[in-house]
């Protein structure tokens, strides 16, 4: 589908601006820089040390990069505390690309600004997030010039009105501007399926659409499922152990791979410079392994012992991100 993005320079908009696909390099699909609670800060200023956090998220990216990471998707939308200023102050010390998403992250209610207004509500009307999904993504997002590449939306469990609003609602900004999608899924309760069934009805391209979190399961008919359907498998959370063992997580990826499925899936951790969900240090005690070099580390020498070869590792940290962005905008 045509894009409603003025013609240029092909490739993908970044933080530091537009880079050519090529740039890409090893890229992690669903990284975040921050994840944070706005009104807490807002209110509670000393439980916030701006600089602090910016050179250790600058310190932490450089890491990555120093490990051959060249791109991450940083999938940070309303809902997880989006601040693109926060991260371009942070993407000014570090030579990486941070793509950037657009959508509202939710499990149940629309945020209070939605309630009474658009499809549905007691004023009706249009719906205003589709109108702010395509300025994001077309013309930048809170006047920095800073556009987004792609869409984010959850379907944790339920399928409450909030949430299928807001589905719903990405779906039609795929269709206005071709911007690809990734949906936070819950695996244990097959959301994957549901979200594709949406998106169908919508008249998404499937193929443009990344079922994040698939990774949480070892369910290799629900993943095959998916894969079929035509999306890709987002195994986008390693280090988190508490859901899934590493151990499953790689041996998974590795079954995956050998069935021929190596094009249908991104690799990533879902891992945070800093998230505020959580006090000081629990993070580090409950998930070690939950940080962003963890794949480099430790994820791709496992992958290659259970069999998965360098090019099907190429495929998942290269060519499917870049296929990702440059065919589906």
């Amino acid at each position: 589908m045509p894009s409603t993005e003025p013609a240029g320079p092909a490739g993908v908009e970044t933080v530091r601006g537009r880079v050519p696909y090529s740039a890409l390099g090893v890229t992690l699909m669903h990284e975040h820089v921050f994840v944070t609670s706005p009104e807490i800060q807002l209110n509670y200023p000393h439980l916030w040390q701006e600089d602090e956090r910016i050179a250790d998220a600058a310190r932490k990216l450089t890491a990555l990069k120093q490990a051959g990471v060249d791109t991450i998707a940083d999938p940070t939308v309303i809902g997880l505390g989006r601040d693109v200023a926060r991260v371009a102050k942070v993407n000014a010390l570090v030579d990486i690309n941070i793509i950037v998403a657009t959508g509202i992250y939710t499990y149940s209610d629309v945020p209070h600004f939605f309630q009474y207004h658009g499809p549905g509500t007691l004023l009706g009307g249009d719906e205003q997030m589709v109108s702010m999904f395509v300025q994001d993504l077309t013309e930048g997002i809170a006047g920095t010039g800073i556009k987004a590449a792609f869409l984010k939306c959850a379907l944790e469990g339920e399928l409450t009105p909030g949430v299928e609003r807001v589905v719903r609602a990405v779906a039609e900004t795929h269709k206005r501007t071709g911007a690809p999608i990734t949906v936070h899924t819950n695996p244990a309760l097959r959301t994957g399926l549901l979200a594709q069934r949406i998106f169908q009805e919508e008249g998404v391209d499937l193929g443009a659409v990344v079922i994040g979190h698939s990774g949480d399961t070892a369910d290799l008919d629900y993943l095959q499922n998916l894969a079929d359907n035509g999306s890709y498998l987002g195994m986008d959370r390693f280090g988190l152990d508490i859901l899934l063992p590493g151990d499953q997580r790689v041996q998974t990826v590795a079954t995956l791979a050998a069935k021929g499925l190596a094009d249908r899936m991104m690799l990533s951790h879902d891992a945070s410079c800093h998230i505020d969900w959580f006090p000081p240090g629990v993070r580090e005690q409950v998930a070690p392994n939950w940080h962003h070099t963890h794949i480099h580390t430790e994820v791709l020498p496992a992958l290659r012992q259970a069999g998965v070869t360098d090019q099907q590792l190429d495929t998942m940290l290269i060519d499917n991100p870049r296929r990702y962005f440059e065919e589906h905008r």
